[in-house]
């Protein structure tokens, strides 16, 4: 019977790289470190209820990623509630 299967998988030449300087660093082998990291976030997506999962990454379009854009660079001032609650002053 056969214990172990082989999967591919596509990843970002950054994903690539962390993934081989953390084995690399630690001595972990990669797949045990890809088989913990999919099991923990696949036993997440079953425990958690799905409005507290946030998204490893957030596509919008490219409208909205101007606008974000615009917004970032021109960031409106905080208002009185923000900056009372930033103080620490705002329990």
């Amino acid at each position: 019977m056969k214990t172990a299967a082989q999967i591919s998988a596509e990843v970002s030449l950054t994903t690539k790289e962390l993934l081989e300087r953390y084995s690399r660093a630690t001595g972990v082998k990669k797949g045990h470190l890809v088989e913990d990291a999919l099991l923990h976030h696949l036993q997440a997506l079953q425990e958690l209820p799905l409005d507290i999962i946030v998204p490893a990454r957030i596509v919008v379009s490219r409208g909205a990623g101007e606008r974000l854009v615009e917004r970032l660079a021109s960031p409106p001032r905080p208002t009185k509630k923000l900056r009372k609650l930033m103080s620490g002053n705002g329990d």
